[in-house]
């Protein structure tokens, strides 16, 4: 069953919310070196006294209700989508975001797409933001299960397109490997499941493996423990809005394609504003879903679905938009096309990790090309 959704969080929990963000005690928090050593102090402030003086959640609300929200149960999960219908002459488009971001990244994809003729989805993921509740951790294998499940609720038996980033991009990626013939098209911009057996083989792919791994070494501990102890980490973000917002903020930070400032921080305000980094991190707090959407990590260490068995060859046909990720760096062609079948690759210019949020323009131009592409080969 699929009911519209109208989002209303209650007067207590925004009141909780505010009154753990007003006692948030300052003093106690001292500088290690800024952005350096983790989530910037000054910005946060910034970020916490806009959100105490002027951010106003429930002129937010009326604004995500005026998008097309619904609600199914898939396997004992709850599940929330945005489902903007096109004229239905389009292959339909299903839009997968990650951690630490939302379903709103692809807000101003969604109604170019549906001018095009697109039915275009937007799932919240297992337990994040108004997909609740779940019963217990899901990885992005399950994950995908779910997705498809929901995409043949909606369109039967229809072939569809699949776009992701992050989460959404394993997420998509293993969406193809388990049900390759609902799929006619993966779109992702990020290569993050290959098979287990993958090396890099070429001068150019050894390069690019080093310097990856030199940049992971530094900015994935946050991985490491929402994907082994995301329990004892949900203890303190729960408790905390604060602490879950300099959770969150470090990475848009540190993830997204920005300049810095004179004294080399990051120039995160030149690309985000306060209104929509606090309406993301709301997303995380508000419905409660801070502690869950860190389970997707935990659940990745026990399928075991960080990469795909040795010797997968994924047949959809795929097409990469390679944004210039600042800490996960985009590979070499030549090494995605070890797993995935490619027939569109695409430098982009500009744009990091939420790159539909950073650049709704490009991602939206690279996804048309790459559709148009697809359907012209099936024509």
């Amino acid at each position: 069953m699929i009911s519209p959704l109208t989002i209303h969080i209650s007067d207590e929990r925004l009141s909780a919310i505010r009154t753990k963000v007003e006692a948030y005690d300052w003093s106690l928090l001292s500088n290690a070196g800024g952005w350096s050593a983790g989530v910037g102090v000054n910005d946060l402030k910034r970020l916490v006294t806009y959100w105490l003086d002027t951010y106003d959640w429930r002129k937010v609300e009326q604004r995500l209700n005026q998008l097309p929200n619904f609600k199914t149960d898939i396997e004992g999960e709850g599940i929330h989508f945005l489902h903007a219908k096109g004229d239905g002459k389009r292959l339909p488009v299903l839009l997968l975001h990650g951690w630490p971001g939302s379903y709103l990244e692809f807000e101003r994809l969604i109604e170019p797409l549906v001018a095009d003729g697109h039915d275009v989805v937007v799932p919240s993921l297992p337990g994040f933001a108004f997909s609740q509740p779940i019963t217990g951790v899901i990885g992005p294998r399950r994950a995908a299960k779910l997705m498809h499940v929901l995409t043949t609720r909606l369109f039967g038996d229809r072939r569809y397109v699949v776009q992701g980033g992050d989460w959404g991009a394993a997420i998509a990626s293993w969406m193809a490997y388990s049900q390759p013939d609902a799929l006619l098209g993966l779109h992702l911009n990020m290569v993050s499941v290959l098979g287990k057996d993958v090396v890099p083989t070429t001068p150019e792919e050894e390069d690019w493996a080093k310097r990856r791994a030199a940049i992971l070494d530094w900015e994935t501990g946050y991985n490491h423990e929402q994907e082994t102890r995301p329990q004892t980490l949900g203890v303190a973000l729960a408790d905390s809005p604060v602490g879950a917002a300099g959770w969150i903020l470090e990475k848009f930070g540190k993830w997204a394609d920005l300049g810095t400032t004179a004294d080399g921080s990051p120039d995160i305000w030149s690309k985000f504003s306060e209104d929509e980094l606090l309406t993301n991190i709301m997303l995380y707090l508000a419905p409660s879903s801070v502690v869950t959407s860190t389970w997707i990590y935990h659940g990745k260490r026990l399928e075991g679905s960080q990469t795909f068995p040795v010797g997968t060859r994924i047949k959809v046909p795929t097409g990469v938009a390679a944004f210039p990720d600042p800490v996960f760096l985009p590979p070499p062609r030549s090494f995605a096309e070890k797993t995935y079948n490619i027939v569109h690759w695409s430098e982009m210019p500009k744009g990091g990790h939420f790159a539909a949020l950073e650049q709704p323009e490009l991602m939206l131009a690279d996804l048309r090309a790459f559709i148009a592409k697809i359907e012209g080969g099936r024509r």
